[in-house]
């Protein structure tokens, strides 16, 4: 999204978030939010924050040693319900550049993205797919499937988003930052390929990708599965009896061998699915730990977008009855998940 002016400096922050704006100093850019945060342009790194480690993996590729990179949201830690701390507050209001996924992936944090806009340049990575591009869960028009990362070519896009943002704050570095896009757009293709050659190894009638809420919905267009959560997509909704009972009996009728906890949410409602399909004799495992909203260790290969990628293809292909080697398209998986 464009984002605003920045405020004059005689212009009190706003009183919804008051008090954390407040703390974090409530200071204004120097000149325009273009030129907004702590001006690092003149150091020539730039103090990034993004919110979730997909998105920070975007930046890094693209700002290379011209960025330094905060994630808000760690390991376990889910988007969708994480309330905004004081901590938060003043760790955007002291960046240059904010991204975050958009979507209203990160919807209770939203009243303070909007706020600290107008301070500070503040950009959705999806701010420029299309409606065309998106899913929409039937009777949820205005609230697109913010999972995109599971498309890993339709993510490697929102590169042009942030070497645009980037070469707007270091223009010196415009044409490197262009470069970096493409260059990371490239490495992705190999998982992109891995993704879509393993998962068409799983027998066709076991295509069937049951999960705690729909996270993978863009997963299953791009590379040929049938995925269903528990849970809508947002986690903020309850699992309802019918809708568990609907999935018991699929996984029943199809004879689906797994279903997936997710690292950042809770396996009650996979556990309720586990524990009725067997009360009908019949046998589901945990197929295996997804990264859905969260990626893994900061310091490990699940850490990183490509790594959690391998990770989730890999652990899907092999519970589903496909073939996929055991440490993934790069030899690096931990497989703590299976």
């Amino acid at each position: 999204m464009p984002h605003p002016r920045s405020l004059p400096t005689t212009v009190l922050c706003t009183v919804v978030l008051g008090v954390f704006l407040l703390a974090a100093g409530c200071r204004p850019s120097s000149n325009s939010s273009a030129t907004g945060g702590n001006d690092s342009s003149k150091t020539g790194i730039l103090n990034v924050v993004c919110t979730t480690a997909m998105v920070g993996d975007v930046v890094r590729g693209v700002g290379g040693e011209h960025v330094d990179v905060t994630v808000m949201l760690g390991p376990g830690v889910d988007p969708h319900l994480h309330k905004t701390s004081r901590d938060d507050t003043a760790l955007l209001m002291n960046a240059d550049v904010v991204f975050y996924s958009g979507l209203m992936l990160e919807g209770k944090m939203t009243d303070t993205l909007t706020q600290v806009g107008k301070n500070i340049p503040v950009h959705a990575l999806t701010e420029r797919l299309t409606p065309e591009q998106l899913l929409s869960p039937d009777g949820q028009r205005a609230h697109p499937d913010p999972h995109v990362w599971f498309d890993v070519t339709l993510w490697s896009s929102t590169a042009e988003v942030v070497a645009d943002v980037l070469a707007e704050r270091l223009p010196e570095h415009a044409e490197e930052f262009h470069a970096s896009a493409t260059s990371y757009q490239e490495s992705l293709q190999s998982v992109a390929d891995y993704a879509l050659e393993k998962l068409a190894t799983i027998p066709e009638n076991q295509r069937i990708l049951i999960t705690s809420h729909d996270a993978f919905g863009y997963l299953g267009r791009a590379y040929g599965i049938d995925v269903m959560g528990v849970q809508g997509i947002a986690t903020d909704s309850e699992a309802g009896l019918r809708r568990v009972n609907e999935l018991v009996d699929l996984l029943v009728d199809k004879k689906v061998p797994a279903v997936f906890i997710e690292s950042s949410v809770s396996e009650k409602s996979i556990e309720a699915l586990i524990e009725g399909a067997a009360s009908r004799g019949a046998n589901v495992a945990i197929g295996g730990m997804l990264f859905s909203d969260a990626a893994g260790p900061g310091d490990s290969y699940e850490g990183t977008y490509a790594g959690m990628v391998d990770h989730n293809v890999t652990v899907i292909t092999r519970a589903l009855g496909g073939e996929a080697p055991e440490r993934g398209l790069n030899g690096k998986l931990s497989l703590k998940g299976e």
